[in-house]
């Protein structure tokens, strides 16, 4: 039997339900608010996969496209690989999730979420996550408490829950905050530079709400909820743990506190290594758990010494930042580029400008659009010193290119001040910790080396957190090894202004608001420290674009002229691209705009189309082309499919016997319009641009014209 909970928002109704659709699903939920519907299931395989130390956890989010009444694009008119918006929001219903399953269900869960309905209004993906927390918990799998999740915004000044498309268009924040009743698990958004208080209470807003769908989510439990699943007992190896204490322990104390990550890391496999060696045939049922008792060893000495004694592994203290160096202008022939290196993370981040034609289209369920700013994060293997197969971006390269993406959209500028697409790549060389902040800074740097006027440069940093009962240390700048063994990723991005996006995950319980506070103070000190070491490499964006940069023009035409330009088969516009080298993109609205690898092309290009589009006035003078040559005189293409007459009596001062004496076929000269009759056939003159003769017109300099009109005149009577 369907069973159904309702919560009120501001006059709108987030509805849960359970009981009619995938009954079979060891649990499921279906999430409604207005017309956008999200499935939810959740199932755990019948055997289990034991000895895994990580959850065996598959999170998918897919989109129907009969959930908005359309019908796929392409041959074979089906949903293909997940888009960029279905991978970041499959990211984002796991990172909240995952934190609380225990290591001693060691069974294959998966969560799948499909968005059946959408009305376009609302968006699908945090209903998803309320919608996984509510079929995880109804089913048998273990999870100790149902969390919610929800969107925030901010219009006009006032905080708005689950904001509309047209909402956040106008809302100077966009977060997504998941947690239990009590603690922040996850965060998630961008904003518009707003300052470290306005975040908090949006934080602190969301909480509340929070509360409530969990309170729901609850009543359905108790109506509709199964008997869960007992974990599997933890095997007993005080024994092993005892032999690996006392022979390693003070090994990896040591190892721990060396410098540098390769180093480091030899030494603590090296340990590995002799361990396996030394007790794999005396505890030969427990050679599993060797590896993961010395990497827990691992995790509590490097807890313990950042907690008593404020020392980390690489010897800073808790508030210290790696050494950090930019340089930009690295690479000669791209348009922007900038090293960026902290410690041994380092990013190179490249900036290539183009035209209208290089946006993005951009499909989704809300409808197509483009995108004229992209951002693209690589991790390739080298850069941690591994060597595996390339198979394209995954889910976290996925990630950390939009996240760095967000972090630097407040400050792009306006495509009516800035009409150029940007593409930012970077490519992280080197990897211990933070690579997104990383590309983040450089990116920033990279943008105002090509000379793209930004408001201001991004910086971005990751903090950590030591939690232990009470004692909480929290870390600026971490690594990665303190990022893997700590409590807390929480990435903080901004100008000197404000925060322009953040990313918080957590691998335990929550984190209260006192810390959070805390850890974004640190974050904001931070980040003003990296901003100062940017600032001395290049404190604001080049004057002038590199010259390998396009140059692009704007102008406006009548829409009725559109045709005129093109031409029958597009043979104008092709005729002033091969003449030019620019390239041309006419709106339906009559924008041109034209873009050229030199400014002389482009402002030729624009002359052209300036010349097709107006009226010929008397008086204008051109840079014609001849096209043909008749007796009494030569037929000049002024511009690009409009010709003129220029009569052989205006060719020069001195009589011209022929044509072909002065002109040919092919030949540019310049002309000046001396008439347009009734008709619109324009008469032109080259005779009106040359300098007068010295002591006049020579003796029947004008005869000539004027004869060949006498001629004509008798040859027509």
């Amino acid at each position: 039997m369907e069973q159904r909970v309702l919560l009120e928002l501001d006059g709108r109704t987030l509805t849960i339900s359970t009981g009619k659709m995938a009954k079979l699903a060891g649990g499921s939920a279906v999430v409604q608010l207005g017309g956008t519907v999200v499935l939810v299931a959740a199932s755990a395989a019948k055997t289990a996969s034991p000895n895994r130390d990580f959850v065996p956890l598959t999170v998918d989010y897919r989109e129907r496209t009969y959930a908005a009444g359309k019908i796929p694009g392409g041959f074979f008119k089906r949903e293909g690989r997940p888009t960029e918006k279905e991978v970041l929001s499959s990211r984002l219903i796991d990172r909240p999730i995952r934190p609380l399953f225990s290591k001693q269900f060691p069974y294959e869960t998966q969560i799948m979420a499909t968005v059946v309905s959408s009305d376009q209004e609302n968006d699908a993906d945090v209903l998803a996550l309320v919608g996984a927390s509510s079929a995880i918990s109804l089913s048998d799998i273990p999870f100790p408490e149902p969390i919610g999740g929800v969107r925030v915004g901010r219009v006009d000044g006032q905080f708005v829950l689950y904001p509309t498309f047209e909402q956040l268009d106008a809302s100077d924040m966009d977060i997504v905050v998941a947690g239990t009743a009590d603690n922040i698990i996850m965060v998630e958004g961008g904003a518009r530079e707003v300052s470290e208080p306005d975040l908090l209470a949006a934080l602190d807003f969301a909480l509340t709400h929070i509360r409530r769908i969990v309170t729901i989510q609850r009543d359905l439990i108790a109506l509709a909820g199964k008997a869960k699943r007992p974990l599997a007992p933890a095997v007993d190896t005080s024994e092993l743990q005892g032999a690996l204490d006392r022979d390693y322990r003070e090994r990896l104390r040591q190892a721990i506190r060396i410098p540098g990550k390769e180093s480091r890391q030899e030494e603590v496999d090296r340990i590995a290594v002799e361990a396996h060696a030394a007790l794999k045939e005396r505890f030969v049922e427990q050679e599993v758990y060797i590896g993961k008792l010395l990497h827990d060893i691992e995790r509590d000495e490097l807890r313990n010494m950042v907690l008593r004694e404020k020392v980390r592994a690489d010897g800073r203290g808790p508030n210290d930042i790696r050494p950090v160096t930019v340089e930009v202008g690295t690479l000669p022939r791209t348009h922007g580029s900038c090293l960026f290196t902290r410690g041994e993370t380092q990013a190179l981040a490249v900036a290539t400008l183009g035209t209208k034609s290089d946006e993005q289209r951009v499909e989704e369920l809300e409808g197509q659009s483009w995108k004229s700013y992209m951002l693209h994060y690589n991790f390739p293997p080298f850069s941690v010193g591994e060597v595996r197969p390339i198979r394209g971006p995954g889910r976290r390269e996925i990630g950390h290119g939009a996240l760095a993406e967000r972090a630097i959209e407040p400050v792009i500028p306006a495509d009516t001040h800035f009409p150029y697409t940007i593409r930012l790549v970077s490519d992280i060389l080197e990897s211990n910790g933070s690579s997104s902040m990383a590309t983040v800074c450089s990116a920033s740097m990279a943008l105002m080396d090509a000379g793209v006027p930004i408001k201001a440069p991004v910086a971005g940093i990751a903090m950590g957190l030591i939690k232990e009962g009470d004692q909480v240390e929290v870390l600026t700048d971490i690594l990665g090894v303190e990022d893997h063994l700590g409590d807390m990723d929480f990435k903080v991005t901004g100008t000197r202004e404000g925060v322009t996006a953040f990313q918080m995950d957590t691998k335990i319980g929550g984190i209260s608001q006192a810390v959070l506070s805390d850890a974004l103070a640190r974050a904001t000190r931070g980040r003003m420290h990296i901003l100062d070491i940017m600032g001395r490499s290049l404190a604001a964006p080049r004057a002038e674009m590199s010259p390998y940069a396009p140059r692009i023009f704007i102008m406006q035409i009548h829409p009725d002229k559109i045709r005129e330009v093109i031409g029958p088969g597009g043979k104008i516009i092709k005729r002033i691209t091969e003449e030019t080298g620019a390239q041309i993109d006419i709106d339906d609205s009559g924008e041109v705009r034209i873009a050229a690898i030199n400014s002389e092309g482009g402002r030729r290009a624009e002359e052209l189309i300036r010349n097709i589009t107006e009226d010929p006035e008397v008086g204008r003078v051109y840079q014609g082309k001849v096209r043909s040559v008749v007796t009494f005189g030569a037929f000049v293409e002024i511009v690009p499919g409009r010709d003129g007459l220029l009569h052989i009596s205006e060719i020069d001062h001195h009589r011209v016997g022929r044509t072909e004496d002065v002109l040919n076929v092919g030949d540019m000269v310049m002309v000046k319009v001396i008439g347009v009759d009734r008709d619109g056939k324009i008469k032109l003159s080259r005779k009106a641009l040359l300098p007068e003769p010295e002591g006049g017109v020579p003796a029947g300099a004008g005869g000539g014209g004027r004869n060949h009109r006498d001629r004509e005149r008798g040859r027509r009577g």
